[in-house]
């Protein structure tokens, strides 16, 4: 299965989907941050609350290790 991803920018809500399946529950490994798990206990999908906060550290080490040149004239 291809892993699904959606951003909802108005709730600031990213999903990672894993596998197709119906929730039967989910745990908090973190604050903000869920996995969704299917009746067997096999996780379905992740959850994480207030993105753009969370992942904030992580993604601006990401960008600066990017190298832009300047545009040739």
């Amino acid at each position: 299965m291809k892993k699904i991803i959606n951003y909802d920018p108005k709730s600031d809500v990213l999903y990672i989907g894993m596998k197709k399946g119906d929730e039967e529950e989910f745990i908090e490994i973190s604050p903000g941050i869920n996995v969704e798990v299917d009746s067997s206990g096999q996780a379905i999908g992740v959850e994480i609350l207030n993105a753009s906060k969370i992942l904030k550290p992580v993604a601006r080490p990401l960008f600066q290790k990017q190298i832009f040149e300047p545009m040739a004239r």
